[in-house]
């Protein structure tokens, strides 16, 4: 069906630094991989920790597929917005 959506709750790492080389937050989905249109939910990690720590955290996630039809319309926006970038960093020009 064009604009059904399933879920599925799937397990995950969590892991989040914030030091003085770095301030970051990455998720890894244990065998799966988001496309263009999906949601990930993160269900139990911290959301802040004290500086000069990094942590590794196992938990849980609920990935969201998009439907057909808003798979499409981001993978067409995606396109969109990129090539805006080529017109704004190629354009010729003075600098002032």
């Amino acid at each position: 069906m064009i604009g059904s959506r399933t879920t599925r709750n799937i397990p995950c790492i969590v892991e989040i630094e914030q030091t003085p080389d770095s301030l970051h937050a990455h998720v890894q989905l244990e065998g799966f991989d988001p496309g263009p249109g999906d949601k990930v939910i993160v269900h139990g990690a911290p959301t802040q920790i004290r500086f000069g720590e990094r942590g590794t955290f196992h938990c849980h996630a609920t990935l969201i597929h998009a439907g057909l039809f808003a798979r499409q319309t981001t993978r067409l926006l995606s396109y969109l917005e990129l090539t805006e970038l080529y017109e704004i960093g190629f354009s010729a020009g003075s600098a002032s």
